[in-house]
């Protein structure tokens, strides 16, 4: 069956229409979506509203850190390493007698190298007269030590300094098991927030919907160092007592709830 020239026609403007109206249809739910996605992850600002909290804790340390360094010199590496080990070794037992754990001693950076000297030569001429010779070795160890008694670092600093040990510095203080502490700080933040939304949103006449995001920063323990202890560890023994003080915990939060 042929159609006729009129029938074509409306045939085609037919096909156009729906090829038209299906071409619509599709942009339409494009855009839908685009603006759902938009809003699904508060992404609007004209709906959205952000507050901040700020929260902090307060503790007495409960840990003191203390670092040294044993450099000895000696004309070979094998003596300069023997006259630390016996360092170490004296330090080591006097850790022990005041309680300290093996497990909170750490030794680190052990190492030696040479020692130059240099050394003129008047047989040797202008502009090198001489130069750099080896005249011995330095070896060097750091350890870590943590002390779980306070009250005992004091003591434990004065008589460290009297074995032989160098740069000896501390103590730091802090708190051994800070998440607790850290939950109470964020919480305090939190609480903080809500209660800025509250009042704000009470003022503006709006209601608040569900929160779009949350983010935190913070929660850095703040140390309190005990400087001065020593100015030489070898003349001037360290106080038996020193003050711990507090160290602080904060959180600061934001929070961004939708409005209605």
């Amino acid at each position: 069956m042929q159609l006729s020239q009129e029938q074509k026609i409306k045939l085609y403007r037919v096909i156009k229409i729906a090829l038209i109206a299906f071409i619509v249809a599709f942009a339409v739910n494009i855009i839908f979506e685009l603006t759902s996605d938009h809003n699904r992850y508060g992404n609007n600002p004209e709906n959205t509203i952000s507050f901040s909290g700020h929260g902090e804790v307060t503790a007495v340390p409960d840990i003191a850190s203390v670092y040294f360094t044993i450099n000895k010199d000696a004309k070979t590496v094998k003596e300069a390493q023997a006259l630390v080990a016996g360092i170490e070794k004296k330090s080591l037992d006097f850790l022990k007698t005041n309680n300290v754990l093996d497990k909170d001693i750490q030794a680190s950076n052990a190492s030696f190298s040479p020692k130059y000297e240099y050394r003129y030569d008047t047989k040797i001429s202008m502009p090198y007269p001489g130069n750099s010779v080896i005249v011995g070795y330095t070896a060097s160890e750091s350890i870590t030590v943590k002390v779980r008694n306070t009250d005992d670092v004091g003591k434990i600093i004065q008589g460290l300094g009297t074995l032989g040990v160098t740069d000896l510095s501390g103590p730091n203080f802090s708190i051994d098991n800070e998440d607790g502490l850290k939950a109470e700080a964020r919480k305090k933040a939190i609480d903080d927030a809500k209660a800025k939304a509250e009042v704000l949103a009470r003022d503006l006449g709006v209601h608040l919907g569900k929160i779009t995001s949350f983010n935190e920063s913070g929660n850095y323990p703040t140390p309190m160092y005990a400087k001065g202890m020593m100015d030489s560890v070898s003349s001037a023994p360290a106080r038996a007592q020193v003050p711990k003080g507090e160290n602080t915990i904060s959180s600061d939060v934001t929070i961004t709830y939708e409005i209605k």
